[in-house]
């Protein structure tokens, strides 16, 4: 689709418009418009803030310093001075022109709304300025765009909010019942503590581990050892007196 991008209109405001305008004033605007068509854009930027420095509130010499330096490419300047005569510029022959230049002024910044606003009251100036038409037509669709999209990107921001919400609704709810799983297991072994015999309750011995002797336990094991000791002992002796005294026999025979 074809793009409509309008430079600035280059009709300069005459000196018959300005009646409030001071006689001193005049030989700079209109050096500074010889400038300007030659597009000498410096030197007719001068000679505009000379007419300016003599009175600030020339209609003349801030439109034309406007066209001056959306020339050179200073936007942001060039709004700046169209605002200065907001108030009178619009009450001249010029007024068409002035709204269109704001207009065109706001495309080149972006600020779609605001062409709109502009162009819309250039052609309420100028009905049959086609260019007004299709730059007033191309901001207003830019403009659409722009608010679809930012319809698109509330829409996202409150979906990802809710979706959000949500995930952490579902991450309490999770935490909540396992809480409650666990305190459930905790209250059914406490349960089956309290119900089990005293014996039962001791913790069972692991697989492998060796149980523990008391000092007592242990002395009366060792007695018990050595006087098995003894017995046994006791007993080889007998049977080695018993073989002694077999052989004696045999040898006494």
């Amino acid at each position: 689709m074809k793009i409509y991008r309008y430079i600035l209109s280059v009709s300069l405001l005459c000196m018959s418009v300005l009646c409030s305008m001071a006689q001193e004033d005049v030989r700079d605007v209109r050096r500074g418009n010889r400038d300007f068509r030659k597009e000498n854009y410096r030197e007719a930027d001068i000679d505009y803030r000379k007419a300016l420095v003599k009175d600030s509130t020339s209609v003349a010499a801030n439109y034309n310093l406007a066209n001056t330096l959306y020339r050179q490419g200073d936007m942001e300047q060039a709004r700046k001075m169209l605002d200065r005569v907001k108030e009178t510029a619009p009450e001249t022959e010029a007024a068409s022109d002035y709204y269109y230049n704001l207009g065109d002024v706001a495309i080149a910044l972006q600020d779609w709304q605001a062409a709109v606003d502009a162009l819309e009251q250039s052609l309420l100036k100028n009905p049959g300025d086609l260019n007004a038409k299709e730059n007033y037509i191309y901001a207003k669709k830019k403009l659409q765009e722009q608010q679809n999209q930012q319809q698109n990107q509330d829409q996202n921001q409150d979906q990802n909010q809710d979706q959000n919400q949500d995930q952490n609704q579902n991450q309490d709810q999770n935490q909540d019942q396992n809480q409650d799983k666990k305190d459930d297991q905790d209250d059914k072994k406490d349960d089956q503590n309290q119900d089990r015999p005293e014996d039962q309750q001791k913790p069972q011995q692991s697989q492998g581990e060796q149980p523990k002797i008391t000092p007592q336990a242990a002395q009366q094991m060792l007695q018990a050892i050595q006087a098995k000791e003894k017995e046994t002992q006791d007993k080889v002796n007998k049977e080695k007196a018993e073989a002694l005294k077999a052989r004696q026999k045999d040898k006494n025979w």
